[in-house]
């Protein structure tokens, strides 16, 4: 019998957060508190953002409001690193990037977690930026995508390719 398998990935939905990103601009350019403040958000290279106002504590609202809108969108706030505002003449600037991919050392320690709390039959493997569970029993698998989710880690997954 043919092992069952399945991927764990990091990927971020540029849709979606394109999606979020166009709602977060309407609202700041109609709600009352945005009036006059300047505040604005655009994309900054292929998975970077950058929000800005004409002070900071405007630009923290407009990043709360962005974050708001991704999780309406089921995009996980893990994977938004947003740095401190930051002076940039008139203006306050933050700069949000989001991290797509599992690294070497996060792939390592999703292995270990596995191999130490999940079933004995499971196996994983890192492929690149992402990690391939393959087990003979369906059932296994299950348990492994269950523990991963309840799992404490700081970076968002998703399971895909299972077979």
């Amino acid at each position: 019998m043919a092992d069952n398998s399945f991927d764990i990935v990091s990927k971020v939905d540029r849709m979606e957060v394109d999606n979020a990103l166009n709602q977060t601009a309407k609202e700041l350019s109609q709600r009352f508190d945005f009036k006059g403040t300047d505040a604005m958000i655009e994309w900054k290279g292929e998975l970077a953002v950058e929000l800005s106002a004409s002070t900071e504590e405007r630009v923290k609202a407009a990043l709360d409001v962005f974050r708001e809108k991704l999780v309406k969108r089921q995009v996980s706030l893990k994977s938004l690193d947003a740095q401190e505002p930051r002076a940039s003449g008139k203006e306050y600037k933050i700069s949000a990037v989001f991290k797509a991919g599992i690294s070497q050392e996060q792939a390592k320690k999703l292995g270990k977690l596995i191999r130490d709390e999940g079933p004995k039959s499971v196996k994983t493997q890192v492929m690149g930026e992402e990690l391939r569970v393959s087990s003979k029993s369906r059932d296994d698998l299950q348990e492994v995508i269950a523990l991963v989710k309840d799992a404490d880690i700081d970076f968002a997954v998703q399971f895909t390719n299972y077979r």
